[in-house]
């Protein structure tokens, strides 16, 4: 686990003030492209494109640099679209930074998704902030998180473009009249970074003081604290567990200072944070966090732990639908 020192002053700003537009301005300005959304997410899509099982939806478009073509938002979509079966929603990138939730859903989709596209209607958004991924950055070009502009709440950040889309999307897809969306996972990690850029770029654009936490070295969850599903999220860990270690809490029983409700598993009232796992108001919806800056995990157990949790997820959840 690693932490950040307390006390230490963010570069851009003046502590306990807000940012204003300069600084904003300033941060974009320290951004650069440092990977191909093009290359590391369009491209592996392009098989999909003639797969008899699926469509590639392009869903809308970020055009934040005027000076470059826009970047598309695409999703995958089984086919047909049945609204008697279960309606599954897997999203990654929400955070452009956290790379396995974007290659993770990548690696499904090769992998194992063809299998339950006869049992359920599956929805995969694998990079909702293509900006971000390609910058390697938490928020979007207006410094504002998309995994907190889903809904509108007290707790709520301001809109994005990349949120916006996305509910559209699930919108046009939305079975409301046959029992609405059974499966939500979104696919995040928590990395040092947390710690060491975003957290405090976080409290000097609020104009807040910055809070050190510990980052949890492993694989865990955040619930929705509406809608507890221990036995479907005890599933979840199961079967990381086989590919990634599970992160222990910290000498209080928390994970990111929240308490640990069960081994590996925390709650959020993800609704009123606007967070991604709200978007569909599925019956079963998490978020899952790897860890993939410690020496427990390799890039490619964390891609691989995200495919896990999605199979231990969907199979716990299709065995409760057929024992009804």
């Amino acid at each position: 686990m690693s932490s950040q020192a307390a006390g230490l002053a963010y570069r851009i700003g003046t502590p306990g003030v807000p940012w204003g537009s300069a600084e904003k301005s300033a941060w974009l300005a320290g951004t650069d492209v440092q990977r191909s959304y093009q290359d590391e997410v369009v491209r592996k899509l392009a098989p999909l494109r003639t797969s008899p099982a699926f469509d590639v939806v392009e869903y809308g478009a970020l055009n934040y640099d005027p000076t470059a073509p826009p970047l598309p938002l695409l999703a995958v979509q089984s086919k047909p679209w049945d609204p008697r079966k279960p309606c599954v929603l897997v999203t990654g990138g929400v955070h452009g930074y956290e790379t396995s939730g974007v290659q993770g859903a990548l690696l499904f989709l090769e992998t194992e998704a063809a299998r339950y596209c006869e049992h359920v209607n599956l929805l995969v958004a694998p990079c909702v902030s293509p900006w971000g991924y390609e910058r390697v950055q938490r928020w979007n070009a207006e410094a504002v998180d998309p995994n907190r502009s889903f809904q509108s709440g007290e707790s709520c950040g301001l809109p994005s473009a990349e949120a916006n889309a996305l509910k559209r999307l699930v919108a046009s897809c939305d079975t409301a009249a046959q029992g609405g969306w059974t499966v939500h996972v979104d696919l995040h990690e928590t990395t040092d970074s947390d710690e060491s850029e975003f957290r405090p770029a976080k409290a000097a654009r609020d104009g807040e003081a910055s809070e050190p936490d510990t980052v949890p070295d492993g694989f865990y969850l955040v619930g929705d604290a509406l809608k507890p599903q221990p036995a479907w999220h005890t599933a979840i860990v199961d079967a990381v567990r086989a590919v990634a270690p599970i992160a222990p809490p910290d000498a209080a029983n928390n994970l990111i200072g929240e308490p640990m409700a069960q081994p590996g598993v925390i709650y959020y009232p993800c609704k009123k944070l606007g967070l991604c796992a709200s978007v569909a108001d599925a019956a079963y919806a998490t978020t899952t966090e790897v860890y993939p800056d410690g020496a427990s995990a390799s890039a490619e157990q964390c891609n691989a732990a995200q495919v896990a949790a999605l199979v231990g997820a969907l199979d716990y959840v299709l065995k409760e639908v057929e024992a009804k």
